[in-house]
């Protein structure tokens, strides 16, 4: 890259620790560009507030904030639902938001006419991956710049260190120096003391957790809540019809209040690496568990086993960054098609991190009570037995080779 060709950069700007330093960086290594810094607003709530006056302070010319919860929620979000998709039992809340980040740097790059695109993602993690892939899709021969991999910063001790020398304001402490991520469906939390999986995270240390409290401060008694769907998509709460963010927003509120969807896990990165960290999925473990126990009243035992082992394909393409690709069409139109009868309602009692199905109903159950009952039913039992001979039939001849009678 001809860094003198650089005049103007579109940032992936959030104000955190990385993207606040980055600016300052890219004017002293880059000639003094242009920065237009570039705040996608997918559901992150105060963390945009006096977000512009930083960014300009620092060195940008302007910033342009993005919303983008709604495309996250309804274009991504939804389907994964409908998928079951998780990896590794994460439930994938920052990588829903970096292709809708990184197709919005696309298009604001290419209307700004900038020479780059720049993003604060580590040479260590997925995000670098899923940010590149998305403005590749949709800017292919646009450079783009990634200070980690150039800089001699090598910790974020040294990133204060830089920020402090170059008066950037931070909200953050050496102490409070937890690597975040928020949106709308989670928030991540890791380094520090979370680096080492022998320790135990202290859910209870202050201004530690941000949705919601753990389940050892949730209250004594449950919490009952209701979640419609209608052929896969989430439709109302407690009977209220909403969109689909702000049904994601009213169950962040009831299952944060709960200590509900706090996850510690190991997980392996794409990048080769092993990862320790928590993340607060409250509203999204609830709309998971959910649509899971919906599925088992209205789908067929073929499509459901297809739908688990084809989900695990999805939370992979997702994690991995390759959500703009021929698969993601083909393996959400599966989705959205093995979901067309997943409408009811499920009934769940929310109690000190727990989840508890509480009733579910749908028009289009398949299940039966008059066949399965245990006391009179139209089911002639005496049918089965011609089933299992059938079906026992490559057991029986295996048997009768192995006794000489074939």
């Amino acid at each position: 890259m001809d860094k003198s060709k650089i005049k103007k950069i579109v940032l992936a700007y959030s104000g955190g620790l990385d993207t606040s330093i980055i600016i300052p960086w890219l004017k002293e290594n880059y000639n003094d560009p242009e920065i237009i810094a570039v705040a996608a607003d997918v559901g992150q709530g105060d963390e945009l507030d006096g977000l512009e006056e930083k960014a300009i302070k620092t060195g940008a010319s302007k910033l342009i904030i993005a919303d983008l919860a709604d495309e996250m929620c309804d274009e991504i979000i939804v389907p994964s639902v409908m998928m079951d998709a998780k990896y590794e039992k994460y439930l994938l809340g920052t990588a829903f938001a970096r292709p809708v980040i990184g197709k919005k740097l696309a298009e604001i790059a290419l209307a700004e006419g900038a020479d780059a695109i720049a993003h604060g993602a580590t040479g260590k993690g997925n995000d670098q991956v899923r940010f590149e892939l998305a403005i590749k899709r949709f800017a292919p021969d646009m450079p783009i710049i990634a200070p980690w991999r150039e800089w001699d910063i090598k910790s974020r001790d040294e990133e204060i260190d830089y920020a402090e020398a170059h008066n950037v304001p931070l909200k953050i402490s050496r102490e409070t120096n937890y690597s975040k991520d928020k949106n709308l469906w989670h928030l991540s939390h890791e380094g520090l003391d979370l680096e080492d999986p022998a320790n135990e995270p202290d859910l209870d240390k202050a201004l530690f957790l941000e949705m919601g409290v753990s389940p050892y401060q949730a209250p004594d008694t449950p919490t009952t809540v209701s979640v419609s769907f209608e052929a896969g998509v989430p439709v109302a709460v407690d009977g209220e019809k909403m969109k689909v963010s702000d049904i994601i927003r009213k169950l962040n509120k009831l299952g944060g209040e709960n200590g509900v969807g706090i996850l510690d896990i190991v997980e392996n990165r794409l990048i080769g690496m092993k990862d320790h960290g928590i993340y607060e999925t409250p509203g999204g473990t609830i709309l998971y568990f959910a649509h899971e126990q919906l599925e088992m009243l209205t789908l067929d035992k073929e499509t459901l086993h297809m739908k688990e082992k084809l989900a695990v394909d999805y939370a992979d393409l997702i994690y991995n960054g390759k959500w703009y690709s021929p698969l993601q069409e083909a393996l959400t139109a599966f989705a959205k098609k093995s979901n067309e009868y997943c409408t009811g309602t499920v009934n769940i009692k929310l109690y000190k991190g727990n989840m508890i199905n509480a009733g579910i109903t749908s028009p289009y159950s398949l299940y039966s009570e008059n066949l399965v009952t245990f006391g009179e039913s139209d089911f002639n039992q005496a049918e089965a037995a011609g089933f299992i001979n059938i079906w026992g039939l490559p057991t029986k001849v295996q048997a009768l080779r192995e006794q000489g009678k074939l």
